[in-house]
């Protein structure tokens, strides 16, 4: 005889949910061609022997019961006791969720972009007192992403062969060097921004004024062995100096001047350069570690590409004074529109830029374009660094024949060590 407390009990456990184990995987080796079995009616293949047991060992079976290691009659002794007691269907859907996600395929690469999505939010959470200028985070990136490159090699990979090339006068030029000493030379060279904003010269106090190849020799030349893994640290606290100074020094900075010798850059296009060699560069060692490494991102890659074809007019005009470019057609008066070449660039990063031909003080006109080529923009930027020839750049060209090759010869002319 049950009291009016028993009739209720009963009447929640009917009308409890019953929480099906996990499903089981298909099998495989099945032989779907054979005709289906005909169905066992024996009462032990309806009904498996359920066992009686406490709900301390029910409880202990929940993890063998979402990995679907209980037998049939332990299954149904689970599960039964499920739809009565609260706690323990809770702690079963809980194992059976984590158990689903033992499952799932996952890639371990990082997503490559989770490096600015953390720090936009942090920075939105608390800004920077002090921010980077935006002219300056293409070389911020682009130093960081070699730094996390050359954190993930090996003691003997920073010795493994770099091939360099660029392109002189009308040919290809090439230098052995290793990974640390590529570093070496993005070290050195940097020495240039160093020095224009007052900061120490990697190669010491008094140092002549050197081209970036001259530096480059004068700082291996110091060495007493080969470069090795010791340079990172010089290299990266100078990337991070320059990088500070240039956020803590205001908006003037940007107009300052950098010599390279035989030119000069504003700071603002210097630091563009050098996060373009610094990318180009770490593109070298990336292949000759075989480490995987994508090119910038769109906005910075379209920054590198507008500095090259700003620079073109000027280099076409240099190698035309020492007769490596056909002479200029239209002389036009400086700020006036004249002959152009329409570069348009596809791809990330891409664009249209009108180049001017006759003179660097012209304006290029879409209205006064003579030719038009048309280039990946990763193809582009290996053509200016001298990774590939004027010949080998696989570009769609109309109009001008001595005009385009003229201007491709112009953009492998802007590579240097």
């Amino acid at each position: 005889m049950t009291g009016p407390d028993d009739d209720d009990d009963a009447d929640a456990t009917a009308r409890a949910p019953w929480i099906p184990g996990p499903r089981r995987a298909a099998d495989d080796h099945a032989d779907l061609t054979a005709p289906p079995a005909a169905e066992e009616t024996t009462p032990e293949a309806e009904e498996p022997d359920v066992p009686v047991l406490t709900h301390s060992v029910l409880k202990s079976l929940l993890g063998a019961w979402a990995l679907s290691a209980c037998s049939a009659g332990e299954t149904r002794a689970v599960e039964d006791h499920l739809t009565g007691c609260a706690p323990c269907a809770d702690e079963a859907l809980r194992l059976r969720d984590a158990v689903s996600l033992l499952h799932e395929d996952r890639d371990l690469d990082l997503d490559p972009l989770l490096r600015s999505r953390v720090l936009e939010n942090c920075l939105g959470r608390r800004p920077a007192r002090i921010p980077v200028p935006d002219w300056v985070t293409p070389y911020d990136a682009e130093t960081a992403r070699l730094d996390a490159l050359l954190r993930d090699i090996g003691e003997s990979e920073w010795h493994a062969p770099v091939r360099l090339k660029w392109y002189e006068e009308n040919r290809v030029v090439r230098r052995k060097a290793t990974v640390a000493g590529v570093i070496g030379h993005l070290l050195a060279v940097d020495g240039l921004v160093s020095a224009a904003l007052g900061l120490d010269d990697p190669l010491g106090a008094g140092v002549p004024e050197l081209s970036p190849t001259e530096r480059t020799e004068a700082f291996w030349s110091s060495l007493d062995r080969p470069p090795n893994r010791s340079v990172r640290g010089p290299w990266r606290d100078q990337s991070h100096t320059l990088i500070r100074t240039v956020a803590f020094a205001g908006r003037g900075v940007a107009d300052l001047t950098v010599g390279y010798k035989d030119f000069a850059l504003p700071l603002r296009d210097s630091l563009l350069e050098r996060a373009f060699e610094c990318w180009l560069h770490a593109d070298d060692i990336a292949t000759a570690v075989a480490y995987p490494y994508a090119p910038p991102s769109g906005p910075h890659l379209h920054g590198m590409i507008d500095l090259a074809a700003r620079l073109l007019p000027g280099a076409l005009a240099n190698r035309r004074r020492t007769g490596l470019a056909g002479p200029a057609r239209e002389l036009v008066a400086a700020g006036a529109p004249g002959r152009s070449l329409h570069l348009e660039v596809e791809g990330a990063g891409g664009g249209h830029w009108y180049i001017a031909l006759d003179s660097p003080a012209a304006i290029g006109s879409a209205e006064r374009a003579v030719a038009q080529v048309a280039m990946d923009g990763v193809e582009f930027c290996q053509l200016v660094a001298g990774h590939i020839t004027p010949e080998e750049a696989a570009a769609g060209q109309d109009g001008d024949r001595e005009a385009i090759r003229d201007v491709l010869s112009a953009a492998a002319s802007l590579s240097r060590l």
